[in-house]
């Protein structure tokens, strides 16, 4: 529904061109059996979910539908921060006003769709989902009503791919031993429970390489089981890592889990995180210029809720996406930096590429721009920039400098060092970057608080 009529006629194939093969394809490498199939894309009805169930598939997804249920009215301008019925959208006068939409709704409409797919299995004279998955032979291919439609060939579709009948037409196998056997963060785990059970907190210090991923979910699950949302408080502990980090760094990371890497680390830093300290600085006896080097991947901050991020160097693409609550800085990023941002702070000590902000609907950002391209590399549709020299700026300009001193105090970053000790002459340099439905005199006092 948030697609451009563009790219919903023109772009894409039907699910049920993909479905059928997927489900024929596995069959025929004899990996059914191990794999669970969702479809997806247009799904409305229950005569939806019996279709798709007898072309291969035993899972499905659901978009449209239900944001219909809550009140949307297929306007499509979800990304324009303006939507007329409240639903995609972070103005509050919008959601206030005009959003209807329930848990209930949401829920008969399940209903509702359970209801018609019972209906129509009783009409096929099956008593589980699981009966009709595979089962072409309930479907007729009709004769069309244009010559268009009578020249297509759908016999493929309804084709078993002259696979025998024997073989499984749905996953049988709950799930997947995986191939990462996780060795490092079980290690972790085991060093760190007592402390995380005793409240003791602790430092605590491991090696890394790119082929430890996920480092610190176990630890923040652990966490999160036993205290919450709420953590650790006031007796976090901190892991000291040195190397290079593989991918999804500091996932979900929560309340009482701080982890301090001297190294780098790959895509998908602090995804999800809701709480707790990150930072990633490089070795001391480094002879490049951190600010100019990347240090962490893409697509870090992505949808997190909490927490706060410090990076001595470089982000790649995407960074801060749908952050919706963390406190970060970074020594410059690439394209699409803060997109759809909902709330948080975001500080950038250098250049970014472009489309920065797009979809940006709440929080703060601020960009140092010595080469004074930014203008042309920021999305002009939601978002408003303003420098900080004013004198009614300086609220902003103090919290400003408050994020550099939190990251020079945590990283040691030699660049927010240079920009502390001349805070003067580089102020003029800098953007700060703000929603357009955000009120600029009362952001700051929600900047605070959050704080």
């Amino acid at each position: 529904g948030a697609s451009p009529l563009t790219s919903v006629r023109y772009a894409g194939a039907p699910w049920e061109l993909g479905l059928s093969e997927t489900h024929q394809t596995l069959r025929a490498n004899d990996l059914r059996d191990k794999v669970r199939l969702q479809t997806d894309g247009g799904l409305k009805t229950g005569l939806d979910v019996v279709k798709a169930a007898i072309l291969g598939a035993e899972s499905f997804g659901f978009g449209t539908g239900p944001m219909v249920a809550l009140g949307c009215k297929y306007l499509r301008i979800c990304h324009l921060n303006n939507c007329a019925t409240g639903v995609a959208t972070q103005h509050s006068v919008l959601r206030q006003k005009h959003y209807v939409g329930t848990v209930e709704r949401a829920v008969n409409y399940f209903m509702f769709i359970a209801m018609e797919t019972r209906e129509w299995m009783a009409k096929l004279g099956v008593t589980q989902l699981t009966d009709l998955i595979g089962r072409t032979d309930l479907l007729t291919v009709l004769e069309g009503e244009t010559t268009k439609q009578k020249s297509l060939d759908l016999s493929q579709i309804l084709s078993d791919g002259n696979v025998p009948k024997d073989k499984p037409q749905f996953c049988l196998k709950p799930h997947n031993m995986p191939y990462d056997k996780g060795e490092l963060a079980e290690q972790m785990v085991a060093d760190l429970l007592p402390a995380i059970e005793n409240r003791t907190g602790g430092r605590f210090s491991y090696q890394v390489k790119n082929i430890h991923r996920s480092i610190g979910a176990r630890l923040s699950g652990e966490i999160a089981r036993r205290y919450g949302n709420e953590g650790l408080g006031d007796s976090p502990v901190t892991l000291e890592l040195t190397g290079t980090a593989g991918q999804s760094f500091g996932v979900w990371n929560v309340n009482g889990l701080d982890m301090h890497l001297i190294g780098d680390a790959n895509d998908y830093v602090a995804k999800g995180m809701s709480g707790g300290t990150i930072a990633i600085n490089p070795p001391k006896d480094v002879s490049f210029d951190t600010h100019k080097a990347t240090i962490i991947g893409n697509t870090c901050l992505y949808g997190a809720t909490g927490g706060q991020l410090f990076a001595a160097g470089r982000a790649g693409e995407r960074f801060a996406v749908r952050n919706s609550g963390a406190f970060a800085v970074v020594e410059g990023v690439g394209d699409h930096g803060c997109e759809y941002m909902t709330s948080g702070s975001v500080c950038v000590l250098g250049d970014t590429g472009v489309n920065f902000g797009a979809g940006m609907t709440g929080g703060v950002a601020f960009v140092l721009d010595q080469d004074r391209h930014f203008i042309d590399r920021y999305n002009h549709d939601l978002i408003d920039t303003y420098r900080l020299m004013p004198e009614a700026m300086e609220s902003y300009a103090l919290y400003l400098q408050s994020m550099i001193e939190k990251h020079v105090a945590v990283t040691g970053s030699p660049r927010g060092r240079e920009i502390l000790r001349d805070f003067a002459d580089y102020l003029p340099y800098f953007w700060m970057i703000k929603p357009k439905a955000s009120d600029l005199a009362t952001l700051i006092n929600s900047l605070s608080a959050a704080a």
